[in-house]
């Protein structure tokens, strides 16, 4: 019973359960509001195939009026390209109105969001992106970071610095209407700055958590991080970083590390990136989740 799959499978299973147990058909008739015909049924049901002659199947569907095969090659250009129908971004309302208007059917809704899902598109909220990049510039950089990547004489690293913000105080509570829905809050800013490196080659990671980020503190991070990495003879240590002011100070020791610099609004070249999306989805949002429900917890 605990592992029927929906709702009908289990108190058809209820029902065989009560009266193995010894309680009159009638009554169970009345206690699950179905009639001894009904039960008498799934009695015969049972004795012939066991509990998996109980088992609600899945039931196939109307037909589709029209096939996804059909609107292929309509629906994923203006997908990938809404300029084509004169969109900036398209919402499932949006693209239902476009396509009914199109085809000029009668087409639900859920048809439209089964036809994404079909085609592998998910419902995921946008980065912002910079429309002020020079893709000649990211071209000839992206040829010389596949140079680097496939020399064997480099090791190559990736760095970024990334703030961490917490305000674990829970956001919701149970509360009378018309009472005042207050929690206690210092009103302090918490906030936390890591500055790491990553080398995909292999998965090294180094970093160091700190209040801020100055030339000061990136200089303390490049000391800590030669001495955790010394040179090897014969090998090159390159380090892929953006341009933020203190990568370029000239005040810098970089000791036997190679800088170069991305280019202007490109952090899709960064893999490290990647890292602190992961840190921020995975361990961040978890952690202050955690801390959330035990305020809540202890708060009543």
């Amino acid at each position: 019973m605990d592992a029927a799959p929906n709702k009908r499978s289990y108190i058809r299973l209820a029902t065989i359960h009560s009266l193995l147990m010894g309680i009159p058909r009638a009554t169970v008739c009345r206690q699950f509001f179905r009639t001894d015909r009904v039960v008498r049924l799934w009695i015969e049901l049972f004795n012939r195939g066991g509990i998996d002659a109980l088992i609600s199947k899945p039931r196939p569907g109307r037909t589709r009026t029209v096939k996804l095969e059909r609107v292929r090659d309509l629906l994923v250009p203006v997908l990938e390209n809404p300029a084509q129908a004169g969109q900036v971004h398209w919402t499932g309302v949006k693209l239902h109105g476009y396509l009914q208007e199109q085809l000029a059917i009668e087409l639900g809704y859920r048809t439209v969001v089964r036809w994404l899902h079909e085609l592998d598109y998910h419902l995921r909220v946008p980065r912002p992106w910079p429309e002020r990049q020079n893709e000649d510039e990211r071209r000839v950089f992206l040829d010389r970071l596949h140079a680097l990547a496939i020399d064997p004489l480099v090791d190559l690293w990736f760095g970024d610095e990334s703030g961490v913000e917490g305000d674990p105080r829970p956001r919701r509570r149970w509360v009378q209407p018309g009472k005042p829905r207050t929690v206690p809050y210092l009103g302090d800013h918490i906030r936390q700055n890591v500055i790491g490196v990553v080398r995909p080659q292999d998965g090294r990671l180094f970093s160091l958590i700190f209040d801020g980020v100055d030339t000061d503190v990136f200089q303390f991070f490049l000391d800590q991080w030669a001495q955790a990495e010394p040179p090897v003879p014969g090998r090159r240590q390159v380090v892929v970083l953006d341009n933020a002011s203190w990568h370029k100070a000239k005040r810098l020791n970089w000791h036997h590390f190679e800088p170069v610099a991305l280019p202007a609004y490109s952090p899709d070249f960064n893999p490290i990136e990647r890292l602190w999306l992961y840190h921020f989805q995975h361990v961040i949002a978890l952690f202050l989740a955690t801390v959330a429900f035990a305020c809540s917890i202890s708060q009543g």
